[in-house]
């Protein structure tokens, strides 16, 4: 269903050109304490990048007041958005893949999208697959640039190349985005509302989507800006040696108003929490700055962080991987050059 650019069978050429004529897009959003996440957001941009008059559609589900006041906030947040379609109900107070996929599913019979894009997290990754395969399509994911309503571009082998593909398949073309490729620079104050639609959930099948079941989630108490999106993020790697030493990044992180992320053999070590990892199997994250104490620049981790603005490692390995990347560089032993850098910063006001 995805072929290569270079070549393109002639009796393809009546499915794409439909493509192209009619598109309506669907984004399934994510939302949190009442608000549509910005990743989310992000989905929105890009689908503006699919064609000029697309329609765009974004689909809440959930339950309780905090919906209603995302699905308020969703309709004001980007002058793009047509229409927000909420699905209300106790089955989809937690983000399950299995009832998503098949919200997903009856949605699209309905609306028969042309494009259904999602942003590329743990929200969108969880989701995405199960729905296409309900579906019957295959999807595109980790899109970074979109040159058509079918043609896209996606970083293959850790990021070190780009892969053009075009979609040939039937509707819906299923993406996934990543946030830090499709900014967003609107001003939401100057937004008008868009209607607000309940989902019509009286056919919704119930049977298939008891195979799972929500045990608890965690999050940390903190004032830290979120590491998907901070403009300063502050990452350390197995070099630190434990949980305590990894205080100092944190103690650093308050000191710049900055996010802390990790390496994924600190997470495997145990010294933070997973959702702290930066690398191709964790987030993410293209900050306006980004400093790497103990990192090495293993290629999966540098597939989440070369996007960059500005990098600064510091390692006592002065052959490192991470210094082919960085802007600056020290050849350093971090647990020398942390407490300076502490000592020497002003404190956050």
């Amino acid at each position: 269903m995805l072929r290569a650019i270079k070549t393109t069978p002639l009796h393809r050429f009546s499915s794409l050109t439909s493509i192209s004529r009619s598109i309506s897009t669907l984004i399934l959003a994510e939302h949190d304490g009442g608000a549509i996440k910005s990743q989310s957001i992000s989905a929105v941009e890009a689908a503006k990048s699919l064609d000029k008059q697309t329609s765009i559609s974004l689909l809440l589900a959930g339950s309780g007041p905090s919906l209603q006041q995302a699905a308020a906030h969703a309709a004001s947040c980007h002058p793009s958005i047509s229409q927000v379609l909420v699905a209300d109900s106790d089955k989809f107070t937690y983000p399950l893949a299995e009832t998503w996929s098949r919200l997903v599913q009856l949605v699209q019979k309905k609306g028969e999208y042309s494009h259904i894009i999602t942003a590329s997290n743990s929200f969108g990754k969880n989701i995405l697959p199960r729905a296409a395969a309900l579906l019957d399509v295959s999807p595109i994911t980790d899109v970074i640039a979109i040159s058509a309503s079918n043609q896209f571009i996606r970083p293959i082998y850790a990021g070190n190349a780009l892969c053009t593909v075009r979609y040939s398949g039937s509707n819906p073309c299923m993406l996934s985005v990543r946030s830090t490729s499709f900014a967003v620079s609107v001003d939401s104050s100057k937004c008008n509302e868009a209607p607000i639609s309940q989902v019509d959930l009286s056919t919704f099948d119930e049977d298939s989507v008891g195979k799972s079941r929500y045990v608890n989630h965690t999050a940390q108490d903190t004032e830290r800006p979120d590491l998907g999106n901070a403009q300063v993020v502050i990452t350390g790697g197995r070099a630190l040696k434990s949980a305590e030493n990894f205080k100092m990044i944190e103690k650093l992180a308050e000191k710049l108003g900055a996010a802390v992320g990790a390496t994924r053999a600190a997470v495997d070590a145990g010294f933070v929490p997973n959702d702290l990892q930066v690398g191709q199997t964790g987030k993410i994250v293209a900050p306006e700055l980004y400093m790497a104490f103990g990192v090495s620049g293993a290629i999966q981790h540098l597939a989440g962080m070369r996007d960059s603005k500005v990098i600064v490692a510091v390692n006592k390995d002065a052959d490192a991987p991470i210094f082919q990347v960085a802007d600056y560089g020290l050849v350093g032993d971090l647990f020398e050059v942390i407490p300076e850098l502490l000592e020497k910063l002003p404190d956050k006001k």
